[in-house]
């Protein structure tokens, strides 16, 4: 598909879920290298996980903002809340939409269902309601690598059928793809999903393995490896992420019409994953090397003690492994950053942070 160029120079661009762990980054990218403009952070600052560390992000955000040329706002607010989001795009218009925002986690939609329908489906109806009333020149949005749920066909492609996932997690992001595809075929809105695949680093998601293992494993506690290891994960880092995300800002799918005179959907979906599955057990074991590197843990720490095998979870899926060859085609970007070195500065992060 065609792309437009989108100048992000001096426009008012809404990154929904900062300072969440993604958006944050991505913010403080945008401050580092915009020459003039406002980027707004909005996001609830819920107590899925602690609040403390959205307020770390927070400020290292406005720290990233004192000397930009660009300005930076927060709007604390919920996207379930139609007219403070709705009061957000008529005062400030802005160009570009970057919806971050969502309840994350898949074991967690088990247990708090509601918690996803209201952030996943009616916050970002609401988001693409906004983007109706006030046209945007891209709208770009999260989704996930659950949407794959269990396909054996790997890696897993854009392509590839997307009607059976195993969560509601799930659910709700294929169905966010679904409502984006539907309003930009109705209303023109050019509109990119982006599949992420587990995404990792500093100042990450204390609910994912890495972040939560380490707690575990400083505290003396086991960690449990599912699925007895037998999963492979494509595992992302976080500056990956934030690059394929701005390059995909700067290009917006094309408008144009069908043969029936009627506009053909502005609408794009994409892969971000590295492309190179790991096994749990190597994940693990270099998570290890990396928190005896940066004095995390001590030299003798006894990890087998401290880990157990055990079944795969409810919502689980045994592999996952993107195919991010449409990324790289139309924006000329791969992930690459390994894991060993991904997970090294996280345990350096996280020595900083904790200890």
């Amino acid at each position: 598909m065609n792309k437009v160029p989108v100048e992000l120079n001096g426009k008012c661009i809404l990154v929904t879920g900062s300072p969440g762990f993604i958006g944050a980054y991505l913010v403080k990218r945008l401050l580092a290298e915009l020459s003039g403009g406002t980027v707004i952070s909005y996001d609830s600052m819920n107590d899925y996980y602690e609040v403390s560390l959205k307020e770390w992000r927070l400020g290292e955000i406005e720290k990233a903002a004192s000397g930009a040329k660009a300005e930076h706002v927060f709007i604390r607010g919920n996207l379930a809340d139609k007219a403070q989001l709705n009061a957000v795009f008529e005062r400030y218009r802005p160009a570009v939409v970057v919806n971050l925002a969502a309840q994350a986690g898949v074991r967690y939609s088990i247990e708090h269902p509601d918690a996803y329908i209201e952030s996943n489906i009616i916050g970002f109806y609401n988001v693409l309601e906004a983007c109706r009333r006030y046209p945007v020149e891209h709208l770009v949005y999260a989704s996930s690598s659950s949407v794959y749920g269990g396909n054996k066909k790997v890696p897993f492609s854009v392509d590839d059928m997307v009607d059976h996932p195993v969560s509601l997690y799930a659910a709700t992001k294929k169905s966010d793809e679904l409502l984006a595809h539907s309003y930009a075929k109705l209303y023109n809105i050019p509109s990119t999903g982006l599949r992420f695949f587990t995404v990792y680093g500093p100042a990450g998601r204390p609910d994912m393995f890495y972040y939560s293992a380490t707690k575990r494993l400083v505290a003396g506690g086991t960690i449990q490896i599912f699925n007895y290891g037998n999963c492979r994960r494509d595992f992302t880092y976080i500056d990956d992420i934030v690059e394929g995300i701005l390059r995909v800002m700067k290009g917006a799918p094309e408008k144009r019409p069908g043969e029936d005179g009627l506009p053909l959907p502005p609408y794009a979906v994409y892969n971000i994953g590295g492309g190179q599955p790991e096994n749990l057990l190597d994940f693990v074991s270099t998570l290890q090397t990396a928190l005896l590197e940066q004095g995390v843990l001590p030299p003798d720490y006894d990890f087998e003690a401290h880990r157990e095998l055990v079944g795969m979870q409810p919502g689980d899926v045994p592999v996952t492994y993107a195919d991010s060859e449409a990324l790289e085609r139309d924006y000329g970007f791969r992930p690459q950053i390994p894991i060993s070195v991904g997970l090294r500065r996280f345990a350096a992060w996280y020595r900083e942070y904790y200890c």
